[in-house]
């Protein structure tokens, strides 16, 4: 069965939440946890966009945490499938704080998350490809297959020497 490819962009989901006091830490600082939360609500939509179909998390990549983002501030999450293989999407995310009453808004992290597909039976299922339009995607999209190669042998689902991607990054092909 051969799926018609999507565009990135039609994927994108742009979330907002206020952070809370039930939604900090005694610092008055967004808890991590609560935040990949919201991160993973926010790709699991974009990659339901993409594929019409139920999806489940798969693998969560390193979220390192630039600038926290405090109580009373609001918290803008923008997630995008990257990559799609056979039953599974790569999502990138962005997220931002934003000081109301100051009225700036500052980076706090970026991440990227691994979603499968699922069909009726909760079988993973064929998800449709991407088509990148801008600069950005396109740049993505191709590091999306040695970040999924790092994923898999990691994971332990692939030899570091199967990974032709990632070899190509520290030797020269003779």
């Amino acid at each position: 069965m051969t799926l018609t490819p999507k565009r990135a962009q039609d994927s994108l989901i742009q979330m907002t939440e206020l952070v809370l006091p039930n939604d900090t830490n005694t610092f008055g600082n967004l808890m991590g946890g609560r935040l990949m939360y919201w991160m993973d609500i926010a790709a699991a939509l974009a990659c339901m966009k993409h594929c019409s179909a139920p999806v489940v998390t798969a693998s969560v990549d390193n979220i390192s945490f630039e600038n926290p983002i405090k109580l009373g501030n609001v918290v803008h999450i923008e997630s995008k499938v990257s990559r799609a293989f056979n039953t599974s999407m790569e999502v990138h995310m962005r997220v931002w704080g934003e000081d109301p009453v100051q009225q700036y808004r500052y980076k706090s992290n970026e991440a990227f998350m691994t979603f499968v597909a699922l069909d009726p039976n909760g079988n993973s299922r064929p998800v449709p490809g991407i088509i990148t339009d801008t600069e950005e995607e396109k740049k993505l999209y191709e590091g999306a297959l040695r970040r999924r190669q790092l994923r898999l042998i990691l994971g332990g689902k692939m030899k570091p020497e199967d990974a032709d991607e990632l070899k190509a990054l520290f030797f020269e092909k003779i």
